[in-house]
């Protein structure tokens, strides 16, 4: 039975998505399996994955559409490993990541549930670095992850498959946070540790969730029910993401929807001025919102 069983959900990236195997493939740690959940591709994804003659790679297609989450949790129940690793289909593995967090994992007592690591941003249009993250919390973060997701995404985490089958799945009812809501709930009942390298990259590029303001704010109204408490720091860190999908809004030229986010946003934490600065940007029309946005980017004002 292998060490770790590696989960790739994937859905219409076929051309990402070779380079996500191949990452994994080229590791300096071997004893792993890749489980591939195609969640009803309508490109080549079958083709490019039967072109990788490796016999630790099982392809799982679904019939009907369903999410990412659905995705990982058939892969986390096939999976035959005491350690899943999640890599997201157009992110990509530096080659020492596996037996780096393994080695931590593998001496880290029982109470540890998983192991993340840095990143770095990357433009996938021209390659060009945004910059890296490096780790800096570990331990008990029950208190931390609610006011900053510090563990990021899924691609840079190692979990024992104890800790999924204590505090469940990742929650299929969410279109979008589902990684960070799995997070918080881990959190409640394990700790984390960390590998302070850059280990895996994080591409950048318009076919991204990130980029749809209704399936994020759609999961955000489930993750404030679900986690959002009287805690300030609690309610600036969702008003913040709230804040965020109000501007996503804006830029598209919605602008009476983005307002209703600034207000959401303003209610849950009325002492960020940012909150009220966006507001009143949203009122000058689509072309100066966008050079005033642009500005206060550029000078950081």
């Amino acid at each position: 039975m292998a060490r770790v069983s590696v989960i790739i959900p994937t859905y219409n990236r076929a051309g990402f998505l070779s380079f996500a195997i191949g990452s994994v493939l080229g590791q300096t740690f071997q004893d792993f399996e890749i489980i591939i959940v195609d969640d009803a591709s309508t490109d080549n994804t079958e083709e490019v994955v039967g072109r990788f003659c490796d016999q630790r790679i099982r392809y799982y297609c679904r019939d009907l559409k369903g999410n990412t989450s659905t995705g990982r949790n058939r892969g986390i129940r096939e999976a035959q490993s005491s350690y899943i690793a999640f890599l997201d289909d157009d992110d990509e593995w530096l080659p020492e990541k596996l037996e780096k967090q393994i080695a931590l994992l593998d001496q880290s007592p029982p109470s540890v549930g998983g192991i993340y690591t840095g990143y770095i941003r990357i433009l996938r249009s021209n390659g060009e670095s945004l910059g890296i993250t490096l780790p800096t919390k570990k331990g008990d973060l029950s208190s931390t992850l609610l006011s900053s997701n510090v563990l990021a995404g899924a691609s840079g985490l190692l979990l024992r498959k104890e800790c999924l089958l204590d505090v469940g799945l990742f929650d299929e009812d969410l279109p979008s946070f589902q990684d960070y809501d799995l997070w918080i709930r881990i959190s409640k009942k394990f700790t984390f540790d960390y590998v302070d390298e850059v280990l895996y990259r994080y591409h950048i590029h318009d076919n991204k969730i990130w980029n749809d303001p209704m399936v994020l704010s759609r999961g955000l109204d489930k993750m404030i029910h679900k986690h959002c408490t009287r805690d300030l720091a609690v309610r600036k860190n969702f008003s913040a993401q709230i804040l965020l999908v109000g501007v996503m809004f804006c830029y598209q030229g919605h602008f009476e929807k983005g307002r209703k986010f600034y207000l959401k946003a303003i209610r849950l934490y009325p002492w960020e001025i940012r909150n009220y600065f966006n507001l009143f940007l949203s009122f000058l029309g689509a072309k100066n919102f966008k050079k005033i946005k642009a500005l206060k980017e550029k000078y950081s004002l």
